[in-house]
């Protein structure tokens, strides 16, 4: 059959825009590669050693709570629980990846946590929850200049909810500068915490819920 200029025309374009696509993914997957060597990675991929642990079961065994697959963190949301760096950090920018591999659940990400470990710590948690990703959650007596009602620990989110599916991988970028903290969900900024009573702690991910997978956990640090 004889190619007409029009088909011809529409076929070089469905090749250029598929090479486009794919360069695309491939400059996102080199963008993100580079940002993981210039942070301190948190999660190598293989294994949990530069983890603490602490189940409010103190017989449970916290090696079958949280364990690793395929570069991957699988936390079974039971019993309650975090994971958390045995080191203090402040002034950083903390870049996550989290899903629900089957039903939608809770879970979040301490920032600030302070010792002694206990259920729960003194820090502020950046909301999973599903369908509340973003909310900041003062615990154990931190506080914020936005939680003006005293009454109530939940500071709500300042956007529509950006999540994702079950299944699907969602983003979280959370910045610490002194004591403000911005955390973003897929990009979008959710929450805004100025006059923080803390500024510098351990990084925990928490069991509480159901199954809950993390990914690509680094950090940059920040000068002020």
């Amino acid at each position: 059959m004889k190619t007409t200029p029009v088909r011809l025309t529409v076929l070089l374009l469905a090749i250029i825009s598929g090479l486009s696509f794919s360069s695309c993914g491939r400059s996102k997957e080199k963008k993100n590669e580079a940002a993981k060597e210039s942070s301190t990675v948190l999660f190598n991929g293989k294994d949990l050693n530069n983890w603490a642990f602490f189940l409010r079961d103190p017989s449970a065994d916290a090696s079958q709570v949280f364990t690793v697959q395929n570069d991957v963190i699988h936390i079974t949301g039971n019993p309650f629980g975090y994971m958390r760096t045995k080191e203090s950090y402040s002034d950083y920018t903390l870049h996550l990846e989290w899903r629900y591999p089957g039903e939608l659940s809770n879970s979040g990400v301490f920032i600030h946590a302070q010792l002694p470990d206990t259920i729960w710590p003194k820090c502020i948690e950046c909301q999973l929850k599903a369908g509340n990703a973003g909310d900041f959650v003062a615990m154990g007596g931190s506080d914020m200049n936005e939680r003006t009602d005293k009454s109530v620990r939940v500071v709500a989110k300042l956007a529509e909810s950006t999540e994702k599916a079950a299944g699907e991988w969602n983003t979280m970028e959370v910045t610490c500068i002194s004591d403000n903290i911005d955390v973003f969900v897929n990009g979008v900024l959710m929450n805004k915490a100025t006059g923080v009573t803390i500024k510098e702690g351990h990084i925990c991910l928490q069991s509480e819920g159901k199954d809950i997978e993390f990914r690509n956990v680094y950090l940059t640090r920040l000068n002020k």
